[in-house]
């Protein structure tokens, strides 16, 4: 038995996808202003103050929910679709960049996931959308665009988005992962979350790919993308006739290669 609402769902497409979710009468899907796409008559769209998880709650709970997904760059209000008429009817919401939708069934995974900020995309109604933060001195101090994440947490479905492709892996307990901190979409929260220093003055200077990376000890899932947005925009302003500054993820690399173009630190 699930607390939130329990929906339906399909996903389409391939390298730019959407997600077809359908409802029941009086059934309610959450989702990001901008994600929608398309519904059926019959659904009302209504903006709610926060994630939509705490409307009987006063005006300062629902404040404080909403400031926190400020902080993890999404909206102070969310959308929210019931479906008002008889029978089942469905809303599409599409992914605001190429690469991968991800279904997530909290109730399958513990009642709580991690997430990349920015990556929420829509859930049914009752999700908790969150703020994570990872509360080690490294983290904080070098874990750039890991350091605050999303925490999604309840019993429904949530669907989050990714660049490029995506993959996911189950880590044995113990079992350690190294990964770049933009790479990381999600993960299940009973892992292990941390920032390495890379070490070696050649890699710190030269290597590209940035002088921490993060670490993620098992036991949990993992999901992994191949392109984060971050790394994508910046190749698309390097190529874009000086109008932006290299940024090779953390290393000096990128201020090097801006002052032989002639466009200094």
């Amino acid at each position: 038995m699930r607390n939130n609402h329990e929906i339906d769902y399909k996903i389409f497409g391939e390298e730019m996808q959407y997600v077809e979710v359908e409802l029941d009468p009086q059934e309610t899907a959450i989702a990001e202003p901008g994600a929608f796409m398309m519904m059926d008559d019959g659904i009302q769209m209504d903006t709610l103050f926060g994630d939509g998880s705490n409307q009987n709650t006063g005006f300062m709970s629902k404040l404080f929910t909403a400031g926190k997904r400020l902080l993890v760059g999404e909206n102070l209000f969310i959308t929210a679709y019931t479906n008002i008429g008889n029978g089942k009817k469905r809303v599409s919401f599409a992914s605001p960049y190429p690469g991968k939708i991800i279904a997530l069934d909290l109730q399958q995974l513990g009642g709580r996931v991690i997430c990349q900020k920015d990556a929420f995309l829509c859930a049914a109604k009752g999700v908790s959308i969150g703020i994570e933060f990872q509360k080690k001195l490294g983290t904080g101090l070098f874990g750039g665009e890991g350091f605050i994440m999303e925490k999604l947490e309840g019993d429904g479905m949530a669907f989050v988005h990714a660049g490029g492709h995506v993959t996911s892996r189950d880590l044995a307990p113990g079992e350690i992962l190294k990964i770049d901190t933009g790479c990381i979409v999600a993960f299940t929260s009973n892992v292990n979350y941390d920032i390495q220093f890379v070490g070696g003055i050649k890699n710190t200077l030269f290597g590209g790919e940035g002088v921490f990376y993060a670490t993620l000890q098992g036991p949990g899932r993992v999901w992994i993308q191949t392109l984060p947005i971050s790394r994508l925009a910046s190749r698309i302003l390097s190529y874009g006739g000086g109008l932006g500054k290299r940024k090779e993820e953390g290393s000096i690399l990128g201020g090097l290669g801006n002052l032989l173009d002639g466009d200094g630190f």
